[in-house]
């Protein structure tokens, strides 16, 4: 049996014409069941629905054999873990969005930096925002929240935000805009390194197969 980990929402969308370019088909709507595990039309494949932030963590002990996470997500999970190992071998070029820092309009952003001030930024991509600033030899406090970071410049908690940008109309709407870009931002597919030497004639197969899913999707 193999088992694969998405998340719900837009990752479980865009990966769900991709499964089907592969010749994999969900059986159950995820939305009209309570069930945390989906079967698929095969039945040496299904589908375990966690969290976004946990997919990392499934793939890496083995409770799946292969996932499909944010490149934020995965690389936040890297930097706070060592990586765990995981084998990525697909960008799968859906749920593609960027990762930027945000702040007020009325925020001079440019100058706090230039000053060397120390500012205060709000995100739950702690490890990744640390990163980033330190290689800027920026000074930041960082706030770690997991509701709606928008909610922190506007109510005094931070100067600043470091999230996930897709069309910059949420942030538009709450009189924040987009100061500096850190990354692009996709879904990778990603394989516990156990799973491929144990399971490879089962696994490469579909890994090979989401592969030429992408490049046909891509043309």
């Amino acid at each position: 049996m193999l088992t694969l980990a998405l998340s719900k929402g837009r990752i479980f969308d865009d990966t769900l014409p991709l499964l089907q370019r592969a010749g994999i088909a969900v059986t159950e709507d995820p939305e009209a069941s309570r069930k945390l595990i989906l079967p698929t039309h095969r039945p040496d494949l299904r589908v375990v629905l966690v969290r976004a932030s946990d997919v990392p963590t499934y793939v890496q002990h083995g409770g799946a054999d292969f996932g499909v996470v944010g490149l934020d997500v995965l690389l936040e999970h890297s930097a706070a873990w060592g990586g765990g190992g995981l084998y990525r071998p697909l960008d799968l070029g859906i749920a593609r969005c960027r990762m930027s820092v945000a702040a007020r309009t009325d925020f001079d952003y440019p100058a706090a930096v230039r000053q060397g001030s120390r500012i205060r930024v709000a995100t739950k991509y702690v490890q990744l925002a640390r990163q980033h600033f330190a290689d800027k030899g920026v000074h930041v406090d960082l706030i770690k929240l997991y509701g709606s970071m928008e909610l922190a410049p506007l109510t005094g908690l931070a100067d600043a935000i470091v999230d996930l940008v897709s069309t910059g109309s949420t942030l538009k709407a709450n009189d924040l805009v987009e100061v500096e870009q850190i990354m692009p931002i996709s879904a990778r597919l990603i394989v516990n390194p156990a799973a491929l030497k144990l399971k490879r004639d089962a696994l490469r197969p579909l890994i090979d197969a989401l592969a030429a899913a992408c490049a046909e999707a891509a043309r």
